[in-house]
């Protein structure tokens, strides 16, 4: 039993970017493309507004893991830093 048309991401966030940022009405989209008004609806709800939160959290998460890089490469700088200092005070 098939459940209907499959649409692929890509189709479906397009589909929201003309209602939502080229100002095209829902039920005007939805014609053209030969959807429903419905499922334009649930996709704007999906892709829409949370899309720019997904896009923050993606920003985040991509931060937080270079701030974590960040920080080890400090700490092995520091090490090799005492090591230098170690090493030039005993040659002398």
């Amino acid at each position: 039993m098939s459940k209907g048309k499959r649409y692929t991401e890509e189709f479906k966030v397009e589909a929201v970017k003309q209602v939502t940022e080229r100002g095209h009405s829902v039920y005007d989209v939805a014609d053209r493309l030969g959807i429903s008004v419905k499922s334009l609806y649930d996709w704007r709800a999906k892709y829409g507004q949370d899309n720019k939160t997904n896009q923050s959290s993606d920003e985040q998460l991509r931060i937080a893991k270079l701030e974590a890089e960040l920080k080890r490469v400090k700490e092995e700088r520091d090490i090799l830093k005492k090591a230098a200092k170690y090493f030039a005070g005993e040659s002398e």
